[in-house]
């Protein structure tokens, strides 16, 4: 396929993604329109640009990827990407050491957390999903309508929803209204390691999540014991 365009994503951790827009291709059966090309470093080492004929595979047969560039059909007046070192709110980015191998980061991060609104949509979204409050009705279409209309802006919002507002929009009823709070409701009694998987910290997924809640259990045991 053929890369139209280079977009830049910001996940609920701050991590700036690059997507290729590419020409629509089949690929195991699916057609693709979006790839990833991983981080700043990738671009760097396979020096893909717009414009350029790649080979697209769908890496562990689900995420499409570019994997390599075919520089033989490459414009000669084609430019190198500079990726960006802002994030799309406009604050700068850095590239994080690792704490374990002492080496730099391959990801560009955004730090501001929920005062950048394209990280805080993220975690709004992660927060809501099945594998951490599992709140039905809440999905990320929802979360993006009440994002723009301010009515969603941090994890606390969530528990404090204005149902007169969501009331008068379209597509929601009293039924729907009904359901989405009996959601909420239910969604305040939570497992321990779900919450704790739902906090969205870097490299504490859900089976780490586990962990600590089977070591917060432990502590709590041995304090009854003693």
């Amino acid at each position: 396929s053929t890369i139209r365009d280079i977009a830049i994503q910001v996940g609920r951790t701050g991590a700036i993604t690059p997507v290729a827009k590419i020409d629509p291709v089949t690929v195991g059966g699916v057609v693709v329109s979006n790839a990833t090309l991983h981080n700043e470093d990738e671009i760097n080492r396979k020096d893909i640009r717009v414009g350029d004929a790649v080979i697209i595979q769908r890496a562990g047969d689900v995420i499409p990827q570019v994997v390599s560039v075919d520089k033989s059909k490459r414009n000669k007046n084609s430019k190198k990407f500079i990726f960006p070192d802002k994030c799309l709110c406009g604050s700068p980015t850095k590239k994080e050491i690792s704490m374990t191998t002492k080496k730099t980061d391959a990801v560009r991060r955004c730090v501001r957390g929920y005062e950048c609104d394209f990280t805080a949509k993220e975690k709004l979204k992660h927060i809501v999903s099945k594998d951490a409050f599992d709140i039905e009705g809440l999905g990320k279409k929802v979360i993006e309508n009440f994002w723009e209309l301010k009515l969603v802006r941090t994890p606390a919002d969530i528990f404090s929803l204005d149902y007169g507002k969501i009331e008068k929009l379209e597509g929601w009823g009293k039924l729907s209204i009904n359901n989405l709070k009996k959601a909420v409701e239910k969604s305040k009694s939570i497992a321990l390691d779900r919450f704790i998987y739902s906090v969205g910290i870097r490299h504490i997924g859900q089976e780490n999540g586990k962990i600590c809640h089977t070591a917060a259990t432990m502590r709590e045991s041995i304090k009854v014991l003693r």
